[in-house]
């Protein structure tokens, strides 16, 4: 393998033994035209069929591709980060391994990143999914996560993207955070475009999706959320978390002195409970956010650490040896 080729596409797969050569030919029809020096990064997450197999059998084949076997399945976005982890390539372009996104697409998004862009998102406009339980879930979660983020994108779960490895590879994944690498890499400010690419109706396999992630994106959400918008001020979210508390808690307390100063009856001991209470509360997530501000300020990730990540970045890499790795 090239130890710094210009391209790196990345595929996850689980279970998907019928999909993965057609994917490979696909894959190979569409970069060997464009004249660039490229490696195929293929990830098994724990496939349970003969994905590995086959996988291993292409790399055999051909010195371009590289193979990273994880033991069992973790999802999609630890899938995703190990390829981004192995791959050596300038350019990163990752894609599903169910053959639904069109490789012939890399050619879009290559010119969109040689125009100056560092991260270019694929946007199914002509999606080939069930409308109540694919398309009407996503539009509506998109919705949600460009009002949320600050980052209009129209289909943030599209895995067809490719970025700059010196962006993506400072980017941390977990969780489902795969879908919300555009809204963790605004903290530095990257260019991102956004085109339509070609999708197709799976042919093979079925689908590994449904309705139960939604409340996995939900959380994942608010963490992006509190991330991006208050990662450098935790004490700043956590006051305004808190003040509902002690406006209840300051209301609380004055009737309570009403009461007994000026009506001379006895202290309502279940306000002024009440009001304590809320206003414990309030104290502590205050002093949760004095905490962070602490862990910010002597801890390893900074803000000004995404700063650096320009268009003007070199990231060196080490090739990986062989064509199978335990993960």
């Amino acid at each position: 393998m090239l130890a710094h080729p210009q391209l790196s596409v990345i595929a996850p797969f689980f279970n998907e033994q019928d999909n993965i050569e057609p994917l490979y030919r696909s894959i190979i029809a569409a970069v060997e035209p464009l004249q660039v020096s490229f490696e195929i990064v293929f990830v098994d997450d724990g496939s349970r069929d003969a994905t590995l197999a086959r996988a291993v059998a292409i790399a055999r084949t051909d010195p371009r591709v590289l193979v990273v076997k994880f033991r069992r399945n973790y999802g999609q976005t630890a899938a995703m980060a190990a390829g981004v982890a192995y791959a050596n390539g300038s350019i990163l372009v990752t894609m599903d391994g169910d053959l639904q996104n069109d490789p012939a697409d890399i050619r879009k998004m290559l010119a969109k990143v040689a125009e100056g862009f560092d991260i270019v998102v694929g946007w199914r406009h002509d999606r080939k999914d069930k409308f109540l339980s694919r398309k009407l879930p996503s539009r509506v979660a998109n919705w949600i996560i460009g009002k949320v983020t600050g980052v209009p994108i129209k289909d943030n779960g599209c895995s067809l993207k490719a970025y700059r490895a010196a962006v993506i590879k400072a980017i941390p994944l977990y969780s489902e955070m795969h879908r919300f690498i555009p809204a963790m890499a605004s903290i530095a400010g990257p260019r991102i475009a956004e085109i339509k690419v070609r999708h197709h109706p799976r042919r093979f396999g079925t689908s590994k999706y449904g309705l139960s992630r939604i409340y996995k994106v939900m959380l994942d959400l608010l963490v992006i959320k509190t991330v991006t918008g208050f990662a450098s001020r935790p004490l700043l979210w956590f006051t305004l978390l808190s003040l509902p508390a002690l406006v209840f808690s300051l209301t609380a307390f004055a009737y309570a002195a009403f009461a007994v100063l000026v009506r001379g009856t006895d202290m309502p001991l279940p306000v002024a409970g009440a009001g304590l209470i809320f206003g414990s509360g309030a104290v502590m997530l205050m002093s949760s956010g004095a905490i962070g501000e602490l862990v910010f300020k002597l801890g390893e990730v900074r803000e000004p650490d995404f700063a650096r990540l320009t268009t003007d970045c070199v990231t060196e890499t080490t090739a990986q040896n062989g064509t199978a790795h335990n993960g």
